[in-house]
């Protein structure tokens, strides 16, 4: 099973956060703000979305 987890970037104010709590290293800062840029990587554990206080972060099955 794959997880695509999907920043926006209108919600987004660059705290780095989830760069922090990912344990796979999904996302990346770049202009200010989180990046998903190991999307294949993802584990589905929402940890991002938990950690996300702006609520700028979704994980979908896919």
């Amino acid at each position: 099973m794959a997880f695509t987890p999907t920043v926006d970037e209108e919600k987004c104010v660059g705290c780095e956060e989830c760069v922090d709590v990912c344990p796979v290293e999904v996302f990346e800062m770049q202009d200010g703000k989180s990046k998903p840029v190991n999307a294949d990587e993802c584990l589905g554990c929402e940890s991002c979305v938990e950690v996300c206080s702006e609520g700028a972060i979704t994980v979908e099955e896919s």
